[in-house]
């Protein structure tokens, strides 16, 4: 899983890329236009008042720009931001000591905020709610609850399975705003925009090729375009053209869908063993050795997206379009069909 090229998870090497091309202002944001609109109302709105802007809650497929759009609600409300994640929270007492210590109008963004304990969660609602925590001193009958106020702040959290948030977390966020995979043509613009920073130069049929094997996602796009501007620098005089990245990125083993031979050894494992599903999840992870999550959460949603990969109740299925994409000769794609027609008329 770590050398895959086409996670949207964070890498090392993503670090020094991320801060580099991430924009300051809303304007500047490409892409998820309606996150961003609705964003914009509800800043001005916030501004106006002379208030803090009400609790947000960013979700989505990581590398999505979550991180980025929390920076740019700070910017955007002239606020500092102090970052942390779910699992550094550990104990109770840390997150009173994050809270207590923040500023008024202070932006608190908690990435991975789905994996913070329970203990953790209890100290955050009264402080969401009531700008209040009760802190207990001392054990025993001696015991006494004590009440800090707190100022005015905005918590930005950010997750990609808002299902394992509980209920009274979740419902203590004004905003929930759900980022979803970015359209060609906006990538296409991140990608170009990315090579004014990294200054290489690149052509709109070299970025449209970047994009269309990018799964939607930005971080994968700067990734990618990284890689390819190595290849171009040593091998095609440093510019990037539609066939520089055609070449480039076969090389790299992402195809023209932006799977890797990783997602398609899951498909033909499925194909070849058990004649294209239906098959269990726990199967299918024992077939290509990764564990069962890791093919819910990382390979699963993709293919479903690009309909190559079907979830029915009986099991994983690959669809006709995966047998095609996958270039199967005709008589397996039309078992395939005819396997699922028999199905639909019972016999």
């Amino acid at each position: 899983m770590k050398d895959r090229i086409i996670t949207g998870s964070l890498m090392e090497e993503d670090l020094g890329i991320d801060s580099s091309l991430r924009p300051k202002k809303i304007e500047d944001y490409i892409g998820q236009t309606k996150v961003k609109e609705t964003m914009k109302v509800y800043i001005e709105a916030a501004k106006n008042r002379g208030e803090s802007l009400d609790h947000v809650l960013l979700y989505g497929p990581p590398g999505l720009g979550k991180t980025t759009l929390a920076g740019i609600i700070a910017e955007e409300m002239n606020a500092p931001i102090r970052i942390t994640s779910g699992p550094a929270i550990e104990r109770p007492g840390d997150m009173a000591a994050i809270l207590s210590s923040l500023k008024d109008g202070e932006i608190l963004f908690i990435d991975e905020i789905h994996r913070m304990n329970r203990q953790v969660e209890e100290i955050l609602y009264p402080g969401m709610e009531d700008y209040a925590i009760d802190i207990l001193i001392g054990k025993g009958p001696s015991a006494k609850s004590i009440r800090i106020d707190l100022p005015k702040f905005t918590l930005v959290g950010a997750t990609t399975r808002i299902g394992l948030l509980s209920s009274p977390l979740r419902d203590r966020f004004g905003v929930i705003q759900k980022l979803e995979y970015y359209e060609t043509k906006d990538l296409q613009d991140i990608i170009i925009r990315s090579a004014g920073v990294f200054a290489v130069e690149i052509d709109p049929a070299g970025a449209k090729e970047l994009a269309l094997r990018s799964r939607g996602t930005p971080r994968i796009a700067n990734r990618l375009l990284k890689r390819v501007r190595d290849f171009a620098e040593v091998k095609y005089q440093g510019v990037i053209t539609g066939q520089v990245a055609k070449e480039s990125l076969d090389i790299l083993d992402v195809d023209p869908l932006g799977l890797d031979k990783n997602d398609r050894r899951l498909l033909l494992g499925m194909i070849e063993k058990y004649n294209g599903g239906p098959v269990g999840l726990e199967t299918i992870a024992a077939t290509i050795g990764e564990e069962a999550d890791t093919v819910l959460e990382v390979y699963e949603p993709y293919l479903m997206q690009q309909g190559l990969l079907q979830r029915t109740p009986r099991g994983r299925k690959v669809t006709p379009f995966g047998y095609k994409h996958l270039g199967l000769s005709d008589e397996k794609y039309q078992h395939q069909l005819d396997l699922e027609l028999t199905e639909r008329i019972g016999f």
